[in-house]
């Protein structure tokens, strides 16, 4: 008995991992409405596709919103459950190979963590996320799939949707680029397509939440900050925070398994020692 599981229980996906001596054995993520389904789809899956005998498992270490509706012990192997918070900081670290870091863990919403191997804080958090992203994609473009919307997206072009600083100065403001965005939105054109307002949204989301990482690092004096979540899957996304670190000289990192960080950091969390 070595193997301990992690599951990250969200609104609307759950993540199961496996650790066997701080070894990574596997990743899933199953979608499902019902939470409990979900946990118990991921965990069937999962031990599935692993080949992982119910035995070898020592416990399942479990964390998200969802995890609040489990009851008991899940196929009667030892749950525990976890503070999201630590396990964000933790799985933010481990995916990252970093000892000390701003975590910010992108889903429906937004959780920016102070994160060392000795402490992890919650420094605040945002209601812009995938959430945002997909209701306003809902209203605006009429597409509410996630796959669907990312597409989308990728056709877009922002000079149709945002006001940037060369739009509305001649000169060149020191630090700041012509195309550094001055009004998200500001500058919407009738002949705006579906495509440039889904990419539209996707830069609002994404330099809203880039901008309060941004800030948590300074106020907490580092210089890393690794993202995760599933959001870190937009590849547009991904563009966004990558001009932020050449814009404000900080380090962004966007890790492998970074949509499984949470759930790594449930495993990694000590049963005997939880905040």
């Amino acid at each position: 008995m070595s193997i301990i599981i992690g599951l990250d229980i969200g609104g609307s996906t759950t993540k199961i991992i496996g650790l066997e001596h701080g070894k990574l054995l596997g990743t899933t993520l199953v979608r499902a409405s019902d939470p409990v389904a979900s946990a118990f789809g991921a965990f069937g899956k999962f031990t599935n596709e692993n080949k992982i005998d119910l035995k070898s498992i020592e416990r399942v270490m479990v964390t998200g919103v969802g995890s609040t509706y489990l009851a008991g012990d899940l196929l009667n192997i030892e749950t525990v459950r976890t503070p999201e918070f630590q396990a964000i900081g933790l799985g933010g670290l481990y995916v990252s190979g970093l000892e000390k870091a701003i975590v910010v863990s992108m889903g429906t919403g937004t959780a920016f963590i102070s994160a060392d191997k000795n402490q992890v804080e919650h420094i605040i958090g945002s209601g812009v996320g995938g959430g945002t992203m997909l209701g306003l994609s809902n209203r605006m473009t009429n597409v509410r799939d996630f796959k669907m919307f990312t597409e989308l997206a990728e056709n877009g072009d922002l000079s149709h949707i945002d006001l940037t600083i060369g739009d509305i100065s001649s000169r060149e403001i020191p630090g700041l680029s012509s195309d550094t965005t001055a009004s998200n939105f500001g500058k919407v054109t009738d002949t705006a397509t579906t495509s440039d307002i889904a990419l539209g949204i996707v830069n609002l989301v994404f330099q809203s939440v880039g901008t309060a990482a941004v800030l948590s690092a300074r106020l907490k004096n580092i210089n890393q900050i690794v993202f995760t979540g599933n959001l870190t899957l937009v590849s547009q996304g991904k563009r966004v925070l990558g001009a932020f670190s050449n814009l404000y000289g900080v380090d962004i990192i966007v890790p492998d398994h970074a949509e499984f960080a949470t759930a790594i950091g449930a495993a990694l969390c000590d049963p005997n020692n939880l905040a």
